[in-house]
C-alpha cells in the first residue's frame, strides 16, 4: 500500500507541475498583472479529496517550489508560495468542516490565493494602491475557483469509479 501512495505522490506532483507549465503557455489578456487561471490547483483540490490534507500540502509545496525555480524565478516563487499557503490553509479548513461542497472549497481557495498574492505584492512594492486590483482579483478568484471545482469534482468521480 505504501508504494501505491508514493506513486500517487509522484503522479499528482508531476501533473501539478505540468499544469503550471501549460498555464504559462496560454496567452492571457491581462486585466490584472500576473493573473492566471490556476490550472495546477485542479490537481491540489483533487489530492485534497482523493488522498488527504497532508498529501495535498506536500504536493502543493513541491509544485510551487519546482515551478518557481524552473519557470518563474524568485519573485514568482514568493508570490506563488504566499498564495498557495493561504489557499491551501482555507481549503483544508473548509473541507474539514464538511459544510462546503468541493466547488465551494475551490472557490475559497481561488479567492484566498489572490489575497495571499496581493498581500505580498503590496509589501514588496510598498504601495497600498495595489489593493485597487482586489475587486478584479476577487471576481476572477470566484470564476476560476468555480471552474476548477467543477473539473476537480468531475475528475474525482472518474477516479473513484476507476480505482
Amino acid at each position: 500500500m505504501q508504494s501505491k501512495r508514493v506513486a500517487y505522490y509522484g503522479l499528482f506532483a508531476s501533473l501539478a507541475i505540468l499544469m503550471g507549465y501549460v498555464e504559462m503557455l496560454i496567452p492571457m489578456p491581462l486585466l490584472v498583472p500576473g493573473m492566471k487561471l490556476g490550472l495546477a490547483n485542479v490537481i491540489i483540490v483533487i489530492v485534497l479529496y482523493f488522498m488527504d490534507g497532508k498529501a495535498a500540502f506536500f504536493i502543493s509545496f513541491v509544485r510551487v517550489l519546482l515551478s518557481g525555480l524552473l519557470f518563474a524565478g524568485f519573485a514568482g516563487l514568493l508570490y506563488s508560495l504566499a498564495g498557495a499557503i493561504l489557499s491551501f490553509g482555507i481549503m483544508a479548513l473548509l473541507k474539514k468542516t464538511n459544510q462546503f461542497s468541493i466547488i465551494g472549497v475551490s472557490i475559497a481557495g481561488g479567492v484566498f490565493h489572490n489575497i495571499g498574492q496581493i498581500i505580498v505584492a503590496t509589501m514588496v512594492v510598498e504601495n497600498l494602491k495595489l489593493l485597487y486590483y482586489f475587486p478584479f482579483l476577487l471576481f476572477f478568484g470566484v470564476a476560476t475557483g468555480t471552474v476548477i471545482g467543477i473539473v476537480a469534482k468531475m475528475s474525482l468521480g472518474y477516479l473513484n469509479r476507476r480505482l
